[in-house]
């Protein structure tokens, strides 16, 4: 990053993810303003940033990414070198009840701020206005865009897409808008898929915070089907890391895969948990004893691991957290919440 300040926008900075990105860019660069744009759906909450809500460099706006109006307001007014966008509707179960909502913010949302942005940093395809010859859009999307696997195999960047909840196809939907951008237009976008997160501050709804919160309170932990579902877990503080890399050193138009190299199906997830709560936090029967199995969901994926050697060679990222230490930092962080 060179010494010039930067004037970003984020996405959904209110969310799990984008909260953790804001306040890790805040804590690694100085030369850095951010306007955090977020509709504070309930996946939002500014609780996520008061670490940073009075930051001179930080300026927070509510309002929805589809919104033409306000969206351009905010580029006049801060004239962005960069947009990171976080911004989606992402809980699975929702997607099947109300696919509409996906459809609207993930895909119109993403096709505005990345019109509106191609129109303040673009003359004409191919040709950048004067100083805007290095703003970026960077899309962040998920792995599910890639279907399922079987028992062996991982996503890599040229895995063909075949999404199977509304919410992947959605994304999987904006992926392919972020990239006819820079194969019609020229327009200096990247993009990160990444395998599932978890860490501070994600939302009650996410499997990991459930399992945590349902213990805790002595309640059934709820497992689908039977529990053998297999997620590739990345800490968020790691995502974070390796989104920094990809917006500043990544080659534009290019897609980096982000994930932790750690392949858990749910019920070791739930297990794993237990076992940590029964250390940390014992009660007269351990937590193992809660773990009830529920109906499937409707198209529920089987498999999902992401090959990051990419971005891990290109880029020089690693994860840092392994799914047993990372794990234990997001069930102290919880429990200091529910204590509060």
């Amino acid at each position: 990053m060179n010494n010039k300040v930067q004037v970003l926008l984020v996405s959904g900075g209110a969310g799990f993810i984008g909260s953790n990105f804001i306040i890790y860019l805040l804590e690694t660069y100085n030369n850095i303003t951010i306007v955090n744009l977020d509709k504070l759906t309930y996946a939002g909450k500014l609780s996520n940033l008061t670490t940073i809500e009075n930051h001179p460099n930080y300026h927070f706006v509510k309002a929805d990414i589809c919104d033409n109006e306000i969206v351009n307001k905010l580029f006049l007014e801060y004239q962005f070198n960069g947009v990171i966008h976080f911004a989606a509707e992402s809980h699975v179960d929702n997607s099947i009840i109300n696919p509409d909502t996906f459809i609207n913010t993930n895909i119109y949302g993403t096709f505005n701020l990345l019109n509106i942005a191609k129109s303040y940093w673009m003359d004409a395809p191919f040709k950048f206005k004067t100083g805007c010859e290095n703003n970026r859009f960077h899309h962040i999307s998920t792995d599910e865009v890639y279907g399922t696997l079987g028992a062996t195999g991982l996503f890599t960047e040229n895995t063909p897409y075949a999404p199977n909840s509304p919410y992947s196809a959605s994304k999987a939907s904006s992926d392919f808008i972020v990239r006819s951008y820079f194969h019609t237009y020229g327009m200096n976008v990247v993009t990160t898929n990444c395998s599932n997160n978890y860490g501070p501050k994600q939302h009650n709804e996410k499997l990991i915070p459930t399992i945590i919160r349902k213990a805790v309170n002595n309640e059934p932990i709820p497992i689908y089907g039977d529990g053998k579902n297999i997620r590739d877990w990345l800490y968020v503080k790691d995502h974070c890391y390796g989104i920094d890399l990809a917006y500043y050193k990544g080659k534009a138009g290019e897609t980096y895969n982000i994930g932790g190299n750690n392949e858990r199906d749910n019920l070791y997830i739930a297990k794993k948990i237990c076992d940590i709560l029964d250390e940390l936090k014992p009660k007269s029967t351990s937590y193992l004893n809660q773990i009830t199995f529920v109906k499937d969901r409707p198209g529920h994926d089987f498999r999902y691991a992401i090959d990051a050697s990419k971005i891990e060679k290109e880029l020089g990222w690693n994860a840092n957290e392994n799914f047993e230490s990372g794990i234990k930092k997001t069930i102290n962080w919880y429990l200091d919440k529910y204590n509060k």
